[in-house]
Formats: structure tokens, sequence, C-alpha cells
């Protein structure tokens, strides 16, 4: 193994080219490995993902494209000591974001004190005046949430993003740590590991914890998907069966007698919780878009009157917002009196007339993002860019400021991937998953490890050729 020889941080070899400590056992474990036998095994991997149909769409300028998302088989490995301090900063962001979705479609306390400005709202599809005044059951707006993190020294991670609408991707943790139980079994006897296996019973008993007060009985939750021919449609699937919750469409669901109810063999059953992968503006034609054909009509209605929980909440995207992210320091300390634990990365509004000047200056070296983009499209990478995608991007920003944000190129941290000529370091972002329920916050130990699998490539998101890993969270 070499060092990574760049002023990134590597994860698992220090400057000098020796083990960190959380890489230790596993370090151990593949000195002993034979090369080719470990290439054949991360093969004989993705050639199961493929026969699973663990694919996702792109989509692009012509039809959507279904692909593979690359798998690479070396963990990436948090230590206990790590994850506990993790875990206190993820824990007080979620709770702060919560607070915040209940205050801003009530009093707006946040906003009357001029902590966040007004005309954040203004404007901003992702805010729902259909939500005002109204409390979701148990007070939980933000049922699950993946925090984006990235890291950039020993103890220096930072939030990136916070994915409150409808997180995805939390399929390929458990299916990447299933692949590696079966592909290395003797190596987690040797290095002892946090489970994720029993997420999906976790979600099952927190979701059904949100049952509205109309439910009579065990809650019956069902997974609200667009279809087969969405982007993340292998999640959904897989979530329901996991969970032993029903998979639904919009066809299979009606308003009967003020609840929602899904079609059955034996006739219609009331659903209780119904956690949607179905989009705010298509979750219900009566109320948001006329148009859809992916939500159910009157859904809205039955909601507010309490006949139905909805995860996560209608309106949370607005906490996804690029240009709210900008205030999260503010927002945290409000609403839990303490000062964030975990920073959030330097972040200029272009709206604003001073940041605007600064960006269109600097913006060789910044990264611009759409203030509603997600995916790893619609952005700039100044320090990569051509000169003319740079000129072409400087009108956009000239063009439409309040669409756009930017922050500084930042050093990820890296994590080693497995290559032909063995292991070679490559940048990482890390996806943990929140559980939310009046019974309390669980955090799944690890998440979601993507990495950027081109060297020198900062872009992780796998609709852009990023790939996943194992996360691995060592037990004490």
């Amino acid at each position: 193994m070499t060092g990574n020889g760049a002023d990134n941080f590597d994860e698992m070899l220090d400057a000098n080219g020796g083990v960190r400590e959380a890489y230790r056992g596993y370090s151990a474990w593949f000195d002993d490995q034979d090369p080719q036998g470990l290439r054949r095994k991360h093969q004989e991997a993705e050639a199961f993902f493929r026969k699973t149909g663990i694919t996702f769409n792109v989509y692009g300028q012509d039809e959507a494209e279904e692909r593979l998302i690359p798998f690479d088989p070396v963990p990436r490995i948090i230590t206990a000591h790590e994850w506990r301090r993790l875990s206190k900063g993820i824990e007080q962001r979620v709770r702060a974001l919560n607070a915040f979705l209940h205050d801003l479609y009530h009093r707006q306390e946040i906003i009357r004190a001029g902590r966040v400005p007004e005309w954040l709202l203004r404007g901003n599809e992702a805010y729902l005046p259909h939500m005002s005044g109204f409390t979701p059951p148990g007070g939980v707006y933000t049922h699950i949430t993946g925090i984006d993190l990235v890291r950039t020294g020993p103890n220096d991670f930072h939030v990136l993003e916070d994915n409150a609408r409808t997180p995805s991707g939390v399929s390929y943790m458990l299916e990447n740590r299933e692949t590696m139980m079966a592909m290395f079994p003797e190596l987690f006897t040797q290095v002892k590991v946090a489970p994720v296996s029993n997420y999906p019973r976790r979600l099952a008993r927190s979701l059904a914890a949100c049952a509205p007060r109309k439910t009579e009985g065990r809650p019956v939750v069902a997974v609200l998907t667009p279809g087969i021919y969405n982007s993340a449609y292998y999640e959904h699937a897989f979530l329901a069966d996991q969970m032993g919750a029903e998979l639904v469409e919009a066809g299979d669901l009606r308003v009967v007698g003020g609840r929602v109810q899904m079609r059955t063999t034996r006739g219609f059953t009331p659903v209780d919780v119904l956690y949607r992968r179905v989009d705010d503006e298509y979750l219900d034609p009566l109320t948001f878009n006329p148009e859809s054909m992916l939500g159910v009509p009157g859904i809205m209605d039955v909601y507010r009157s309490g006949g139905i929980t909805i995860a996560n909440a209608p309106g949370t995207g607005i906490a996804d917002d690029k240009a709210l992210y900008s205030f999260m320091p503010e927002i945290v300390e409000f609403y839990t009196g303490e000062k964030p634990l975990l920073p959030n990365v330097e972040t200029w509004r272009c709206m604003e007339e001073d940041s605007l000047k600064y960006v269109l200056d600097n913006i060789d070296d910044l990264v611009i993002k759409e203030v509603h983009g997600s995916g790893g499209y619609g952005m700039l990478i100044g320090p990569a860019a051509s000169k003319r995608e740079i000129a072409k991007f400087t009108e956009k920003l000239k063009a439409k400021p309040h669409n756009y944000i930017a922050q500084p190129t930042l050093s990820l941290s890296t994590v080693p991937i497995l290559t032909k000529k063995g292991l070679a370091p490559r940048h990482v972002d890390l996806r943990p998953f929140v559980l939310m329920s009046p019974n309390g916050i669980e955090i799944t130990p690890g998440g979601l490890t993507r990495v950027a699998l081109k060297r020198g490539s900062l872009v992780v998101n796998s609709s852009q050729g990023g790939g996943t890993k194992d996360s691995w969270v060592l037990e004490e």
C-alpha cells in the first residue's frame, strides 16, 4: 500500500504510510489476501448486483438509461469514538430541522427574530402554504433524513447537504453489507462491525410509532412508489419487502370513508402510514399538480383531518434548499440553544450583491450549485471546468443569481479503492440515515459511502459516475 501523497486526508494511511487505528484489523486481513482472488470476488459481486437488479436510471437528453452502481469492496471504516461524536452532531441537526419545519408552518418565530430572512419562503416552490397551522401526527416532519457529510481532516467533518424530502440510497447501504459478508465472511469474524441489517425493522417500527389518531389496531404501513420507471424503484420495492409493508402505486389507492385505502384481494383496507417516494407536487392532484397520475386525489384532506400519516411530511423539501442550508448554523442555535456540533461548509448566497461579486471574481476556484439542484446536475466545479464552461456558467449566474450558491472546493478525504494495480485513494462522502418518531431518534451506524471512482474527481454522485462502498462503524 502506498500513501496518498496529496494534501487530502487519507482515512487509511498517515503521512508516513502507517495504517491508522480504524484500518488496522482490515489491513492485517488484506495483506494476507491473494490480489487475483479479491478481483475475482469483486467481479462476482458486480454480477450479483446486475442479476438482482440493483440498478438506477440516468435521465438525460435521450431515453432513460439503466446503469449498475459500481461497488468497491474496500470498506470505509470509522472508529466507535469517531461515530459517537458524529452521532451527537447528526442528532442535534435533525432535531433542529424538525423544530424549524414546525415553526415555519406555524408562528415563524425564527423569521420574527430576524435569524432567517422572509425572502427564503417567498416564491419558494418547496414551501407549502397548505401545511400552515397543521401539525403532523406525533409532531414529526422528518421521519427519514439523510445528512451528507464530508471529511477534511482527522477530526474535521462538515455537513455538505441535508436530505429531508425523500432521501434515497439506504438499499445500497444494506446490499453492500450483505454482499461484503457473503464475499468475506472470515473478515467479519476478525473485525467487529456494528450491524446495519436491522434498519428495515427499525424503519417499520419508527413509522408505525407515527400512526395517526384514527388508527385502529396495529398500524398498516405502505410504500408509495411512482412505479417501475422511477430511478429508485429498486429501493422502493426492496424496502417494502424488507419491512413487510405493501408496495403501492397511485392506482392501488383511493379515498373511501375519509381514509386512504388500498385495494387488496379482500377489498379495500385503510392505510395508516404512507412512506411516500413521490414528490409533493405529484402527491395530490386535487391540491397540487392537477395533471399528476402518481398521487391520490384527496389525500391531503385525509391527512389534515388525522386519517393518515405521510412520511416524510409534505413541505419538508424546503429543508433541502441550498440557500436555506447556509442558515443552518443559525437554525441549530435558535432551536437547540447550542452551537452546531457539525459545521456547515462556507457558503456564498449569489443573490447577495457582495457575495455574487466575490463568486464571479473567484469562479475558477469555487463549486457553484443550483439552490434546488440534486444528483450532481446543474453544478460547476471551477478547478475542473474549461474556460468555455466557466464563461457559460458566468452568464447563468448573472442572469439568475438567486438560483445559485457557491462553496469552496474542499480537500475531501480519501479512502482506498481496489484497482488492477492494488489500492489507490479516491474521494468519498458519507450519508448516514436517521429515523425520527415520537419515541426518539435512531441513527444507523455508518450509512452510504459514495466514492468518486475517477482519479482526482470530487463528484461522488452515482448519476455522474460515482460508486458506493460498505461503511463500517467498529464496535468497541
